[in-house]
């Protein structure tokens, strides 16, 4: 989006924390979408840039930018130790592998393909092969 969007557009957004996940994120894309032209409306929380200067709405974008990465930040901790949890009680035990590392070895080795034919050979993605070279 962000590379065919031009001036004259008008980007959407239904809620801040949609657009970016960070408040640095956040204030560079809007600062950059305004400087070249582009109108940015976040509708839950009713603002709108356009380039005028309004003081109000921009000290209300970084307040509830701020809130937004806080928050995202809480969930990402509530998870980790969700996950911790999980592990301790043997129940979380990750996706199980649908190839092993060793038959990607051995496919790299026998066919000395690209990482990107051998996923393709195997039905995997690109960074289980790339993942399965590290080890």
């Amino acid at each position: 989006m962000l590379r065919h969007i031009r001036k004259g557009d008008v980007l959407h957004v239904h809620s801040i924390d949609r657009l970016a996940r960070s408040l640095e994120d956040l204030l560079s894309m809007v600062k950059g979408m305004i400087a070249k032209g582009v109108a940015v409306s976040f509708h839950k929380e009713q603002l709108h840039f356009t380039g005028e200067a309004n003081p109000m709405q921009e000290l209300m974008l970084g307040l509830l930018g701020s809130v937004a990465q806080f928050e995202r930040a809480l969930i990402r901790e509530r998870q980790a130790e969700g996950i911790q949890k999980a592990k301790a009680a043997g129940v979380y035990k990750g996706r199980v592998k649908t190839v092993d590392d060793g038959a990607i070895r051995k496919a790299m080795e026998e066919e000395g393909a690209s990482f990107r034919k051998v996923a393709k050979a195997l039905g995997v993605s690109l960074s289980s092969v790339q993942r399965a070279m590290k080890n």
